[in-house]
C-alpha cells in the first residue's frame, strides 16, 4: 500500500513540475517600411500584436526574419511575395530558433496573398510541431485568415494548431486597446 501511494506522489509531483516547467513563446514573421493602410512604419503590424502576447503571457519572442530583406516599398513587396508564393519558394531565414523546449507557441504572421509569408513556411517545415499547442494570430486589411487554418494545420503535423484570431493591421498599429481587446481570448 505505501509503494500505491509513493508511486502515486511521484506521478503528481512529476505532473506538477512538468505543467510549472512549461514554457511559452511567439514566433512572428512582421514588416515594418511601407504597409497597406498605414503608410511608413518602424514596427510592424504583426509585431504590435506579438509583443502584446509575449507581455500578457510571460511567453518569449522570436522574430523569423528573412535572409534577404523585401523591399521596402509596399508594391515591390508585394510582387516578390507574389512570385515566392507562386514558385512555392522556401526563402532563407537568418537564423532559427529550437522550439523543443516550448509546449505552447503563439505564431504570427501577416496575410499574403491569403497565406503565411513564404519565409515562415522555411521555419515550420524545419522543426517537429508534434504534441505542440499552436495559436496562430494574423494581421489582415479584409481577407481575414485567408486560408491559413488549413494549410497550418496541414504544415504543422502533429500539432494542436487552434483557431487562428485575425486582427486588421490598422488596428494593430493604431489601436492599443482594440488590440487587446482582439486579443482578449488569448489571456482568459
Amino acid at each position: 500500500m505505501f509503494k500505491i501511494i509513493l508511486a502515486s506522489l511521484a506521478v503528481m509531483m512529476m505532473s506538477f513540475v512538468s505543467s510549472a516547467e512549461a514554457k511559452s513563446i511567439v514566433i512572428v514573421y512582421s514588416r515594418a517600411d511601407e504597409n497597406y493602410n498605414v503608410g511608413t512604419i518602424t514596427t510592424g503590424n504583426t509585431m504590435k500584436l506579438a509583443q502584446i502576447i509575449a507581455e500578457k503571457t510571460a511567453s518569449d519572442l522570436f522574430e523569423v526574419k528573412p535572409a534577404k530583406e523585401y523591399p521596402a516599398d509596399y508594391d515591390s513587396c508585394i510582387d516578390v511575395a507574389k512570385k515566392e508564393q507562386n514558385a512555392n519558394a522556401r526563402p532563407a531565414i537568418l537564423e532559427d530558433k529550437d522550439i523543443s523546449g516550448y509546449d505552447t507557441i503563439y505564431f504570427g504572421y501577416p496575410i499574403w496573398w491569403g497565406d503565411i509569408p513564404m519565409p515562415l513556411y522555411t521555419f515550420v517545415e524545419a522543426h517537429d510541431w508534434t504534441g505542440k499547442t499552436v495559436i496562430p494570430f494574423c494581421t489582415h486589411e479584409g481577407s481575414g485568415a485567408g486560408r491559413t487554418d488549413r494549410t497550418l494545420r496541414a504544415a504543422m503535423k502533429g500539432a494542436n494548431v487552434k483557431t487562428v484570431i485575425a486582427v486588421r493591421g490598422t488596428t494593430a498599429q493604431n489601436d492599443r486597446a482594440g488590440s487587446e481587446k482582439a486579443l482578449a481570448p488569448l489571456f482568459r
